[in-house]
């Protein structure tokens, strides 16, 4: 099982992600300059991505301003928690601000509804 890390920062990685995929999408397009209308078709793809990445991060800085601040009690530094558990974005301790999983282990199916 691969490392739970932080929502926002999670969130932000594939952002960036997207934009270097159109970028590569993008140049990928230059190798059909004989055809016109595959090289286009290749850089609106990798415009698509482009935008994708920049309503995602528009998304995330929207959501990060709703995020409540906590400071970490394993590193002292402030950190941005969304839902019932998050990881501290520097240390990644597990956190909690609800007081019904303060000492029960680490588990991301506590931010679904159902739980």
């Amino acid at each position: 099982m691969k490392p739970y890390k932080n929502k926002i920062n999670r969130i932000r990685t594939f952002a960036l992600a997207l934009i270097f995929i159109g970028i590569v999408i993008m140049y990928a397009g230059i190798y059909f300059k004989d055809y016109p209308v595959v090289m286009v078709i290749f850089m609106l793809l990798g415009l698509l991505a482009i935008i994708g990445s920049t309503a995602t991060y528009a998304w995330i800085g929207l959501l990060s301003m709703k995020t409540v601040p906590v400071q970490c009690p394993n590193c002292g530094r402030h950190t941005k928690m969304l839902g019932r558990v998050d990881m501290c974005m520097h240390c990644r301790e597990p956190l909690t601000m609800d007081p019904e999983l303060e000492g029960k282990e680490f588990d991301v199916d506590y931010n679904k509804k159902n739980s």
